[in-house]
């Protein structure tokens, strides 16, 4: 996952150097962030929490574009999951890298734009706990299943030792958005939007959906 990431900030650069030589807008550049909120077991274990994004992309035309995208995705467990599933201190976040296409909508209304925005991408899950040994016949937690514990008919089948776990999957997200051009920040356009991420751990799929607020150029 770091490889990917190193990758995707190189893309940035290379665009950022080339639409610093051309007064075209054929390159776009993206930060915000807002609240995450989650769908099942993120909805479950961590409830609503905070996501971040950065990218940069090209234009092909007015209304067709392509973006690569950073996700951050904090997921935090809930005060009540860590300390009822004996998950002290514990934390963990999702990170991703998307290559996304981007639509955006030939009717404006006043200085209000609209897009929708698709892709696919890796998204790896982390999660880190204070370890501690899981001896044969301890009850598995819910929680538990983001650590992937060897667990049979709900106990603890051999013992295991419980910290920290990371996956790493495929997955795909959908969405969209409006804009708002900003008369400073050279030209940079206010963003706010919502989208869709689905990613397919071999163990349980992470769902989220972010609602974002930022600014594009």
């Amino acid at each position: 996952m770091s490889n990917r990431i190193l990758l995707l900030f190189a893309f940035c650069g290379l665009i950022a150097s080339a639409s610093a030589q051309s007064n075209f807008n054929r390159f776009s550049f993206t930060f915000g962030g807002g609240l995450g909120i989650g769908r099942d077991d993120v909805a479950k274990f961590v409830g609503n929490s905070f996501t971040g994004v950065v990218g940069g992309g090209m234009n092909f035309s007015r209304r067709f574009g392509v973006d690569a995208e950073y996700m951050y995705y904090d997921l935090g467990l809930r005060h009540s999951v860590s300390q009822s599933q004996g998950l002290p201190n514990a934390s963990g976040q999702m990170q991703s890298v998307s290559l996304d296409g981007i639509v955006n909508a030939p009717i404006h209304v006043g200085k209000w734009g609209a897009y929708g925005i698709f892709g696919v991408g890796f998204y790896q899950r982390s999660v880190s706990a204070r370890s501690q040994t899981l001896e044969p016949g301890t009850i598995c937690q819910p929680a538990w299943i983001w650590w992937d514990p060897i667990c049979t008919n709900g106990t603890i089948r051999t013992q295991q030792t419980l910290s920290s776990f990371s996956k790493v999957a495929g997955g795909f997200n959908y969405g969209g958005g409006v804009t708002h051009p900003l008369n400073h920040l050279h030209h940079a356009k206010l963003y706010i939007e919502g989208r869709y991420h689905r990613a397919y751990q071999s163990d349980v799929k992470t769902i989220v959906l972010p609602i974002t607020v930022g600014l594009r150029w």
